[in-house]
């Protein structure tokens, strides 16, 4: 037979139980927001990088590879994927404009 004290602890533990759910719920949430806005980005700057005909190599497929770790689960490994396709895409653009005025640099 329970003792008085053990069904207010039972129902106490089932809300600490359901407010946790919750808030990862709701933190899975923040992050698809924060990798979305990630990946549309990366596919942005790709776009603008292809456009300058110095898009790198591996750019595409780290985005892609971004996209399925995301679909596997794997936030954290999608995040870091589209992050370098990101920075990859900035650092081609960046490459194309040095490249679009080189300058010729004389040692004396």
């Amino acid at each position: 037979m329970p003792q008085g004290g053990e069904e207010p602890m039972k129902k106490s533990l089932f809300f600490a139980a359901l407010a946790a759910v919750s808030l990862a719920g709701c933190a899975g949430g923040a992050q698809d927001k924060e990798y979305n806005n990630l990946a549309a980005q990366a596919e942005n700057e790709i776009k603008l990088a292809n456009k300058t005909g110095f898009l790198w190599r591996d750019t595409e497929k780290f985005l892609k590879e971004s996209k399925e770790a995301k679909e596997a689960g794997d936030t954290e490994k999608a995040m870091k994927l589209a992050q370098k396709a990101l920075k990859q895409a900035q650092l081609a653009q960046q490459q194309a404009k040095d490249n679009a005025n080189p300058r010729t640099m004389f040692s004396n």
